[in-house]
């Protein structure tokens, strides 16, 4: 019986050192997780903007060079492949990631082009389209629905200014012609597009300069003219926009060469005037844009050709000039960009 009672003795202060020690553990609790099967996140990618394009012009001959400003770093370099003919006054617009297009022009010498180029990104190939413009003409204006179409509005056709607007569909770049023409007999105007949601073509002269904005409503193409007008009766000007938030119509002749940038604001199409200005008064100038990041303004007449790039960034609407320049000082040449998904 002793020898019992000293076992439960002993088996009770055991308990009781175990208990203490226990409680002098932290507490850890494991998670027992189901690992899942084997799964590999997708890559994916934004489309930036890559470069912008200024293609032909007028020295004291035509020209064929391209330059390519990529946005990066806004370095110049000019392409292999130049247009397919020495011609100014072209228009220029793109299908934003897959190829831009320069259209119509002359040869300095009396002669009009209707032939389309097509430079293909991001190899920066040249082509010729099968399609032509409705007529050969020179000083028209272009602007494009990325992804939809592009069209060329206005120009003149070595006796007589237009108002016709061809329309380049995309992938397959085949022609057709609006129904809806721009308001008046129109050239030396400026084109840029709020892309998804509508074109605009600005200024230009027919009779006389004129200020008038018509705007071409996609995807209907239908043509209405903005209550909003240019600051002043104005043609040779350049046009470009930041697509979803305003377009911007600059330099151009309004009785004499002006340094002034008018913007358009969508979707409401109110118009204001940039307290910053191009570096220089100047007309028969060029101009593209990078969506969401900048708009360039290049080239054009001064009181001489100059090769000087001026650049407004998005979105305070400040103005720099590259330390880049056009290959050469040109003006009555344009521009399109590469400005990745729009």
């Amino acid at each position: 019986m002793a020898r019992l009672t000293q076992a439960i003795k002993n088996l009770t202060r055991l308990t009781s050192l175990s208990t203490r020690v226990l409680a002098d553990i932290p507490f850890q609790a494991t998670a027992f997780v189901q690992r899942p099967p084997s799964y590999t996140v997708p890559a994916f990618s934004v489309s930036a903007g890559i470069a912008g394009y200024f293609g032909g012009g007028y020295t004291t001959v035509a020209i064929s060079g391209i330059d390519k400003i990529t946005f990066s770093g806004d370095t110049r370099t000019t392409l292999s492949a130049p247009l397919s003919v020495a011609k100014f006054a072209t228009a220029g617009m793109a299908n934003s990631s897959v190829a831009g297009y320069f259209g119509g022009g002359g040869d300095g010498i009396g002669g009009v082009f209707s032939s389309i180029d097509k430079v293909t990104f991001p190899a920066d190939t040249l082509t010729v389209l099968s399609p032509t413009l409705t007529s050969a003409r020179s000083t028209l204006a272009g602007m494009a629905n990325s992804g939809v179409a592009g069209y060329f509005g206005g120009g003149f056709d070595g006796a007589a200014a237009l108002n016709g607007i061809d329309k380049i569909t995309f992938p397959a770049d085949t022609k057709t012609t609006l129904s809806a023409t721009l308001t008046q007999l129109n050239y030396t105007l400026g084109g840029m597009a709020n892309s998804g949601v509508a074109g605009y073509f600005g200024g230009g002269l027919g009779a006389s300069a004129y200020s008038g904005i018509d705007k071409i409503t996609f995807p209907a193409d239908t043509k209405t003219i903005l209550s909003a007008t240019l600051t002043a009766n104005i043609y040779n000007i350049a046009a470009m926009a930041n697509s979803g938030v305003a377009g911007y119509f600059g330099g151009g002749d309004d009785g004499a060469a002006t340094s002034r940038i008018d913007k358009i604001t969508f979707p409401a199409d109110t118009k204001t005037t940039l307290s910053a200005t191009l570096s220089t008064a100047r007309d028969r100038l060029a101009s593209m844009a990078q969506k969401a990041v900048a708009g360039y303004f290049g080239g054009g007449n001064d009181g001489a050709r100059i090769s000087a790039i001026d650049k407004i960034t998005f979105p305070a609407d400040t103005r720099t000039t590259l330390s880049a320049t056009l290959a050469s000082a040109r003006q009555q040449f344009s521009a399109m960009a590469d400005s990745g998904t729009l």
